[in-house]
């Protein structure tokens, strides 16, 4: 389960909505299964189809969850006109079996969240639950 903060979940569904039609992409940290920090990246594939964080972006965002104690939870990108499940590329390149994987959809007519963990290639949805 990935317990996600209303407010960070309004703030995935904006930042896929300002992003669009491009994908957007980001990392959640936090505590245990529960998101404290949302760190919005750039994705420099600048597509609508894949996305790539910026290296230097990355190593910063790492070296802030360090200094406040927190980890890695779970990597974000949004999927501008699929649904909310991981691509096989998406499968291919997850290389971080403990980080989730979530995935805004702005496919249908609201968005939708879903979040995974994807290891050797195996996909298991995790519930979310959406906290005050």
């Amino acid at each position: 389960m990935l317990r996600i903060p209303q407010n960070i979940h309004d703030d995935l569904i904006a930042h896929a909505k300002e992003g669009f039609p491009l994908e957007v992409c980001g990392i959640l940290g936090g505590t245990g299964d529960t998101v404290s920090a949302i760190y919005r990246m750039t994705n420099t594939d600048a597509s609508n189809e894949h996305f790539m964080m910026d290296p230097k972006e990355q190593f910063s965002v790492v070296k802030d969850l360090r200094a406040k104690g927190v980890s890695m939870l779970a990597i974000y990108h949004s999927h501008p006109e699929s649904p909310a499940r991981p691509s096989q590329e998406d499968i291919r390149l997850a290389l971080t079996p403990d980080v989730s994987h979530v995935i805004i959809s702005l496919a249908g007519a609201e968005p939708e969240i879903k979040s995974c963990k994807i290891s050797a290639g195996i996909v298991q949805f995790e519930p979310i639950e959406i906290i005050v």
